[in-house]
């Protein structure tokens, strides 16, 4: 098709989209090439702004690596990540959900852990936290044999990978439910922290002004076929920045009661001194496709 104006650039690129053999691709692409048109129709965008608006997007893929992933960082400071995970649980969209971010930090291969082990692998000071959770369907069954994986920072807002000091696979542990769907361990409490902002979410959040911080908080992916996996977040609630997250990612479903002892209370092992905190939790799981997601680093 020869292009006779700016609307024809539209028709053009739709009527190759429609020639896609797979629909789905098709549906896809063409929602985005009319919103995408649309929008530049609307700012009135400028030769200028769209040359630095391609310099952007290929250094957020030039500032991906093995332990970094800049893509999901962005994702998440655009609220486009909780969005997608709300729209895709809860019954699509419909209830609450347990379900959350990812987070840039998965690893696919944390080490099998006994239930009431510690996933504390080398010196890591902060507060003991001792978590029992529970993983039922919808009718509250239990579900047994699920696999949990469990991860999240130090006391000093690091992950392992990004901490030299900390041992690979610090504050990672892969559990299994009994036959009351329970599991359980010990770690320390988490803190907040920055996320990076060396790159173009870093240069996104300056422009707006924006802070950086999460609020803390665990992870946690449960895998079990018969059941969608839930990857899931449980934030601290009394956290500074509970209601102001720079990934958008804290929802009332996820949101934890970390319980404080003070070292009057008898806390369950003989080595805590001072203060320590424990969490109680129950994971609820939808019916359907069990399927582990790709990790965002290697």
């Amino acid at each position: 098709m020869i292009i006779r104006d700016e609307n024809a650039v539209t028709e053009a690129v739709l009527a190759e989209l429609g020639k896609a053999p797979d629909s789905r691709v098709s549906e896809i692409l063409s929602a985005f090439v009319r919103h995408l048109h649309d929008f530049a129709r609307e700012v009135k965008l400028t030769e200028d702004e769209f040359r630095r608006a391609l310099q952007y997007i290929v250094s957020i893929g030039q500032q991906t690596t093995d332990s970094h992933n800049e893509a999901v960082l962005m994702a998440g400071s655009l609220g486009l990540s909780t969005l997608v995970c709300l729209l895709n649980n809860g019954g699509g969209g419909l209830s609450a959900t347990m379900a959350n971010l990812l987070g840039p930090f998965w690893r696919m291969s944390s080490p099998a852990t006994e239930n009431g082990s510690s996933i504390v692998r080398s010196a890591t000071p902060g507060p003991a936290l001792f978590v029992n959770a529970r993983v039922t369907g919808s009718q509250g069954t239990p579900v047994a044999g699920a696999s949990v994986d469990v991860w999240h920072s130090s006391p000093a807002g690091l992950y392992d990978i990004q901490d030299p000091q900390q041992a690979d696979m610090n504050l990672r542990g892969r559990f299994t439910t009994d036959a009351e769907g329970r599991f359980w361990f010990r770690t320390v409490k988490p803190a907040g922290y920055p996320i990076p902002i060396t790159g173009a979410t870093g240069d996104l959040l300056r422009a707006l002004q924006r802070h950086n911080m999460r609020p803390a908080h665990l992870h946690f992916l449960i895998y079990k076929p018969g059941f969608k996996t839930l990857i899931s977040q449980i934030y601290v609630q009394d956290d500074p920045y509970i209601d102001n997250d720079v990934q958008f990612g804290v929802t009332a479903a996820v949101v934890g009661n970390y319980v404080r002892h003070d070292d009057s209370a008898s806390p369950p092992e003989s080595d805590v001194t001072g203060e320590w905190y424990s969490l109680s939790q129950t994971f609820v799981l939808e019916k359907g496709e069990a399927r582990l997601p790709i990790p965002p680093i290697k």
